[in-house]
């Protein structure tokens, strides 16, 4: 066979295997035998008998047809067999196409009684048959048949059989040949990625410190479900999903393994029979080496499921067994001794059971699930509440709360479910007469949620609210916030100036964060000035500014902070709130001593700002000096760009809005509802901004400090962009609806401002 090594070589160079591996041909249920690899078809060809250019070949299981094609190179005729006609019809268009003449294509089973024109030297079964004596009628006296038989793993072994006196004998085992191929191959033969893409993944992951199929994964950007199962049937490998496997999860078993192996191995064990031992992964290319050696008498099996299954399945039998370990350190002598008496009552024994175990799998996967729906509707809060008996679930989607009613749970099951959120943001379990407030964190793909909770007690027994951040590293730019671009240009102006304090001011829940944010942004990508914030907590992750959390705790506060601020040579200063006249003054004389300082207040508007700042007990000279602008905003719901239409302006808006009559131009839009918004009309939200830029006359009006009244219309007269003007514009542009006005403008600023008896509209 060694003298037949340079025919094989030569061989496989003539044929390029990518001519048979274009993904639109093929199936998904196509597998390693129906496409070998080069690697592996060379391999058989060695240890094969000579195969010379006189031979008839016969080849079952051709799938493809690129093996077939390698021999029709070596022998006179090779008769291909393959039982899927569309994989048939596919090859032989292939064979066509490159002049490969001396193939003669078969779309039948191979025990299935067809006729040849001549019989075989050699017939090749790179598939399993059941009954191989079937075969023999196809082969010449003397020839050999070679095929598959037991499988042991991802090998199954290659054993030859020579026809004597017109029956099949077996000759010898020719040795072990692996077919399978891994995820990446198997994503290049299916043509979803390209041999390019495919190294520039593998570098990206490897300077992430990642998986590559994660990488490929959302470079494709397929659905998750879909390629894992494909992936399976590629590797022929079971696929399942976690809402299957979760209510069967043994805990036990999944606490006998090394929580550091299973992670290293992307491995979980989730059942065990008295033979097999059976593993959840992520990776399709995951080995159960280690695990076969350590188990051996059990043969180990591997079942596939997605990335978002496999943790899930781990969290739930991760804080399952916290809750248990928990459950035997806090429990008391009387409470064990409970325990043993109910043994006796199986149903009670459950019960007092459950309560020990404060958390099950199926609790921890309709948590799961919950932050899943949460993730899926953009949700900012969920809040998890009970009323007597009754469980209630909601999100706050674009501001308004939305029950979540597929989750009816049972008291029991309500104080599980507080229980896992507890576990979760490593809070104590034992505790529910006081409040507490912990983070934990959400992977979902490529993304990274950072999960702020909080529990409190109440009348019917605790409640969770659980407010979702989304972490990518990246804020919205200005441009991004949905500003009109005259207040943007003023916004971004703004923070190119070398000194002064500028404030952003709303109430709770007003985007205030999220605009300074913006800003934040804008400078970290120009990156020549440095930025550092203190903030409670930290919101959002932004690459390349210093961002430092408050610890009242251990009595680090604003002002503190802002002390030490000043000597790290800092150019913006962002701190999250001033919420006392400690920190106002700080940061009063941070912009005194050249710096950029932004932060956030609560007040109703831009001129009330200026009043708050009053009662801190700050000197009006000081704010006058200090101060170069207010933006204070609201949050209105925008509309839909897939159903945007035309609306009829509400009459009683209308008139609202504009007492001597509306203009002849005035227009405005609302959403139909459509799937992309769920029906709402509405998606997403944008800030209603009133802009109050400080210039010479207003700064003289905050030294003497007039009425709040007479300040406003100071304000006025040297250009204050209101709020209401703001929100026409957006109306008038189809942005966000004229039913939102009234939400976010009080009655006395939906008409012009009036003064004297006469009004005036900016």
């Amino acid at each position: 066979m060694e003298n037949n090594h340079p025919r094989i070589r030569s061989a496989l160079r003539s044929v390029s295997r990518s001519d048979f591996i274009n993904g639109k041909d093929l199936p998904l249920s196509t597998t390693g035998h129906s496409i070998p690899r080069a690697e592996v078809v060379g391999l058989i060809l060695s240890i094969l008998p000579d195969i010379s250019p006189t031979d008839v070949v016969m080849h079952v299981g051709g799938g493809s047809g690129y093996f077939a094609a390698v021999l029709s190179q070596l022998a006179y005729k090779v008769f291909y067999i393959e039982q899927n006609s569309y994989l048939a019809e596919a090859a032989k268009e292939r064979f066509m196409r490159l002049g490969l003449d001396n193939i003669v294509v078969i779309a039948q089973p191979a025990e299935s009684n067809f006729e040849l024109d001549s019989q075989c030297d050699l017939v090749l079964c790179t598939t399993f048959i059941s009954n191989i004596q079937k075969l023999q009628s196809y082969l010449r006296e003397g020839g050999n048949l070679v095929c598959l038989e037991d499988k042991i793993g991802t090998e199954s072994t290659l054993s030859m059989y020579v026809k004597c006196s017109g029956r099949l004998q077996r000759a010898q085992s020719l040795g072990r040949v692996d077919f399978n191929r891994n995820s990446e191959q198997i994503l290049i033969d299916m043509g979803m990625v390209s041999e390019p893409s495919l190294e520039q993944a593998k570098a990206q992951a490897a300077a992430e410190g990642s998986n590559v199929l994660d990488i490929l994964n959302r470079k494709l950007n397929v659905e998750e479900v879909s390629l894992y199962r494909s992936l399976a049937i590629q590797r022929d490998m079971k696929f399942v999903d976690a809402d299957t496997l979760i209510p069967s999860l043994n805990v036990a078993l999944f606490r006998r393994f090394s929580r550091a192996f299973l992670d290293l191995s992307r491995l979980i064990p989730v059942a065990q029979s008295d033979t097999t031992l059976t593993f959840i992964t992520d990776n399709p290319d995951a080995r159960a080496d280690m695990v076969e050696r350590l188990s051996p008498n059990l043969s180990v099996e591997c079942w596939l499921v997605t990335p978002t299954d496999f943790r899930r399945v781990w969290s739930a039998l991760n804080l399952c067994a916290q809750g248990r370990r928990f459950a035997a350190e806090h429990a008391s002598p009387a409470q064990l001794d409970d325990v043993r008496a109910q043994q006796s009552d199986p149903e009670e024994t459950d019960e007092v059971e459950e309560d020990r175990d404060h958390v099950s799998p199926y609790l921890v996967s309709v948590y799961e699930a919950i932050l899943m729906d949460a993730v899926r509707n953009k949700a900012s809060d969920i809040h998890i509440e009970k009323y007597g008996k009754r469980v209630r679930i909601r999100l706050r989607v674009d501001g308004d709360l939305q029950d979540l009613p597929q989750y009816p749970l049972s008291p029991r099951e309500f104080r599980g479910i507080i229980n896992v959120i507890k576990l979760r943001a490593a809070l104590d379990i034992a505790e529910s007469r006081l409040p507490q407030g912990g983070r934990s964190r959400l992977q979902l793909r490529n993304m990274s949620y950072d999960l702020r909770v909080q529990v409190q007690p109440s009348h019917h027994g605790e409640y969770a609210v659980i407010r979702l951040l989304p972490q990518t590293g990246r804020a919205m730019t200005v441009a991004e916030l949905g500003m009109s671009p005259l207040i943007g240009s003023y916004y971004e102006r703004l923070l190119d100036n070398p000194a002064g304090l500028v404030l952003v001011v709303g109430p709770t829940g007003s985007g205030k964060s999220t605009t300074l944010y913006a800003g934040l942004q804008n400078l970290a990508d120009d990156g020549r000035r440095k930025v550092i914030t203190v903030e409670d907590p930290i919101e959002y992750s932004i690459d390349n500014v210093q961002q430092t959390a408050v610890r009242s705790d251990i009595g680090f506060n604003f002002a503190d902070a802002m002390r030490s601020f000043v000597r790290q040579d800092p150019d913006v200063i962002m701190v999250g709130e001033i919420r006392d006249k400690e920190t106002a003054l700080e940061a009063i004389r941070a912009s005194q001593t050249g710096h950029i300082v932004l932060s956030t207040l609560h007040s109703n508007d831009a001129v009330d700002s200026l009043q708050r700042l009053y009662d801190l007990g700050i000197h009006p000279n000081s704010i006058a000096a200090e101060l170069l602008a207010v933006i204070a905003q609201r949050l209105a719901k925008r509309i839909c760009k897939h159903c945007r239409q035309p609306a009829e302006p509400d009459p009683e808006i209308l008139a609202e809005l504009f007492p001597d009559g509306a203009p002849d131009d005035f227009r405005c839009f609302e959403g139909k509802g459509c799937e992309n918004c769920g029906g709402r009309g509405t998606r997403g939200r944008v800030a209603i901004i009133e802009y109050m830029g400080v210039d010479d006359d207003i700064r003289n009006a905050i030294s003497s400090q007039p009425p709040i009244g007479e300040l406003r219309w100071r304000a006025l007269d040297s250009g204050l962009i209101t709020m209401r003007d703001s929100a026409i514009d957006h109306v008038i542009e189809g942005v966000i609806p004229m039913s939102e006005l009234p939400r976010i403008l009080p009655k006395e600023r939906m008409a012009p401002e009036v003064r004297g008896g006469r009004r005036k509209s900016i």
